[in-house]
């Protein structure tokens, strides 16, 4: 298993639809191990393969659930349908999201309470579960970036504009940017 350099907003594959998987080999199960490895090390609960570079349909997670759903596990070529996303105002508290691919920052974000998921595991077995809660966020967040999203281009307009000054500021939003898990300092200070 290797630690992989995780990609900043600004990386091309970061803000494109990513591919489907169509093989199920030793290459893809050695990429998956690879995206666990490297989002244990950088302290994350999901990483979807854009994030590490790779514009493949593939996203890992480990996050406790009260759905009866394993607290870790991978979604290749996933769907969600979503219950309808609240038209409230986030709070500050209870709605903050961050991403790993926008290090240090963090912003509020309203997101669907509710999600059913359906896809495939690294053996191309099928999967089929129902997320609530934070696990929902969890799952919509890592989705997202397999359709070139990321979560603060869905941020409201005051919070958007906090993100584009913190962006500007690091000088983020083009190429070239990366971070180094378990090397470079943590950006969320775990």
């Amino acid at each position: 298993m290797t630690v992989r350099p995780i990609v900043i907003t600004g990386e091309p594959v970061l803000h494109q639809r990513a591919a489907e998987v169509t093989l199920f080999d030793d290459d893809l199960r050695r990429l998956v191990e690879d995206m666990f490895e490297t989002m244990d090390t950088a302290h994350g609960v999901g990483l979807a393969a854009p994030q590490i570079g790779v514009g493949l349909r593939i996203f890992v997670y480990a996050l406790g659930n009260d759905d009866g759903v394993p607290d870790s596990g991978v979604l290749v070529n996933p769907r969600l349908t979503t219950s309808k996303i609240p038209g409230t105002a986030p709070d500050p508290e209870e709605d903050s999201e961050g991403c790993l691919s926008v290090p240090g920052d963090s912003y509020p974000l309203r997101r669907a309470d509710w999600v059913r998921v359906t896809g495939f595991d690294g053996n191309g077995d099928p999967v089929e579960f129902e997320a609530t809660g934070w696990f929902a966020r969890c799952m919509q967040h890592e989705y997202d970036h397999l359709d070139g999203k990321l979560y603060v281009d869905r941020l409201n307009d005051r919070y958007a504009r906090k993100a584009k000054r913190s962006r500007k500021e690091h000088g983020w939003g083009v190429p070239g940017h990366s971070w180094m898990p378990g090397v470079d300092p943590d950006p969320f200070g775990h």
